[in-house]
């Protein structure tokens, strides 16, 4: 495409919209950037655009600047904006920055190794970067996570693969996506608020297969990841490959008496499995660090799923074992904090969702379950069903924690709540004195809201932080 003169609106700033204005402008594009808000970090952020020749419109989202011949928008806005329905009216394309990105590859451009769904993808990309970089090859995780995808295309480090986490805004924006080989980890209901309906969220998420030239990796335990690969156009040739948590069976990988297992790039499926690396090795940490090792079942899904992207790039087996071995997990994803008179504190901020909290709160019995927030359309019933035998007791902040109340209350009336009326940062503290005074030697007391963390907090590292710091006090009184 000729970007030189050629009239582009950039909707929204932040991590997406200031490097899209930016790499548009810099291919002589005329480039007007608009954004909702109008306050100091806005300000601050149109700052670093105007010198460049950038129009900036602040305090103003809705209006589509005359004459725009392309959107480019950040994946959080939501489609039924008003910016996008005039576009629609104008017939005016709307691609997000992945789509960008995309757009702007050079000619023999790294290919892109892809995974979305509703939990798991931050760690099962960087456990795929992990397994690409144990096999030699230069790499970057990037998109939703890491490096920005504009400038892991434009830049001028050279990649031989590159491991992409996608969200499913992003991919609702990313209409011409062709995935080298994909995955979707799981759905659950999440961002319905967004989306609309779950077959809307789910249908955004199938797209990362659209065009998949080698394997579409989904859950066996998941049979909707499954429907997305059946339903998908996808290039001739291409496989769908599976991943399970018991014995696997031709074109899956699975676990087998405690060692990962693939029998999908072998030379003769039915008769044949590939040893890929034990359970254990999984984030393994120092040899002198003491005790048992325990992997969470969602782990041992995610490096799996991690393991069939890069055998299907044609990694070897030993770069599995030792790209595992080198992971290290994120902050706040089933962190132990502290441990407190015979009590373990996990922080799980990143549990933003029933289907993330479900997995955590499996991992442990009995638990002081603290939950929370911003519940994005959720409903918390089977959650609550499918966890009330190990609740000790639960502690309620937020601001619609009153959704989980009214699930415990159906389905858990024998559990104390302690519902805490506050959505300030100071709540944090009160919360952990409040699950220490309900947990006894033995129990887990747990950080997995359930919920989004923007009604008291940035984002779920904060909150995390806060827990954290609100854990450590703890312990210093206790000392």
């Amino acid at each position: 495409m000729n970007w030189q003169g050629k009239r582009v609106t950039v909707a929204g700033m932040g991590v997406s919209g200031l490097p899209a204005a930016r790499a548009l402008h810099g291919l002589g594009a005329v480039v007007t950037v608009v954004n909702e808000s109008d306050d100091e970090r806005s300000r601050t952020e149109a700052a670093q655009l105007t010198p460049l020749g950038v129009t900036v419109r602040l305090g103003d989202g809705a209006t589509l600047p005359e004459g725009t011949e392309l959107v480019v928008t950040a994946p959080g806005w939501r489609p039924d904006k008003p910016l996008f329905r005039a576009a629609a009216e104008a017939g005016v394309p709307v691609w997000g920055d992945v789509e960008l990105a995309w757009r702007l590859r050079r000619p023999g451009a790294a290919p892109w190794l892809a995974v979305t769904g509703t939990n798991g993808k931050t760690t099962t990309v960087r456990m795929l970067a992990s397994i690409l970089r144990a096999a030699g090859l230069r790499t970057e995780a990037v998109g939703n996570i890491g490096v920005s995808l504009l400038d892991a295309v434009l830049g001028d480090q050279e990649y031989d693969v590159l491991a992409v986490e996608l969200s499913s805004y992003q991919l609702h924006w990313a209409p011409s996506l062709r995935m080298h080989s994909a995955a979707v980890l799981n759905l659950a209901p999440d961002h319905l608020d967004w989306h609309g309906s779950m077959e809307a969220y789910a249908a955004d998420k199938g797209r990362v297969y659209e065009g998949n030239s080698v394997a579409c990796v989904y859950n066996v335990a998941d049979p909707a990841t499954e429907e997305l690969v059946r339903a998908a156009d996808v290039e001739e040739g291409c496989r769908a490959i599976g991943f399970t948590l018991g014995a696997p069976g031709p074109s899956q990988l699975g676990v087998v008496d405690g060692i990962l297992v693939d029998r999908a790039f072998v030379a003769n499926r039915q008769k044949q499995a590939q040893e890929l690396a034990e359970v254990t090795d999984i984030g393994r940490p120092a040899e002198d660090v003491p005790g048992p090792r325990t992997v969470a079942p969602h782990n041992i899904a995610n490096a799996l799923a991690a393991a069939a992207l890069a055998r299907a790039y044609g990694v070897p087996p030993t770069a599995v074992r030792d790209g595992l071995r080198d992971f290290r997990a994120d902050p706040h994803r089933i962190e132990q904090v502290a441990r407190i008179a015979d009590v373990t504190y996990v922080d799980d901020s990143k549990a933003t969702n029933t289907h993330a909290t479900e997995a955590s709160l499996a991992a442990y019995d009995p638990i002081v379950w603290i939950a929370g927030g911003l519940a994005k359309g959720a409903s918390f019933d089977d959650l609550v069903i499918g966890s009330a035998k190990r609740l000790r007791g639960v502690v309620l902040i937020g601001a619609e924690r009153a959704l989980i109340a009214e699930a415990l209350a159906r389905h858990a009336p024998e559990v104390p709540v302690v519902d805490l009326d506050r959505t300030d940062t100071g709540a944090m503290s009160a919360a952990v004195r409040e699950a220490a005074r309900l947990a006894r030697p033995g129990d887990t007391v747990l950080l997995a809201p359930a919920c989004a963390s923007m009604d008291m907090f940035a984002n779920y590292n904060k909150r995390g932080e806060a827990f954290a710091d609100a854990v450590r006090e703890l312990a210093a009184e206790s000392c």
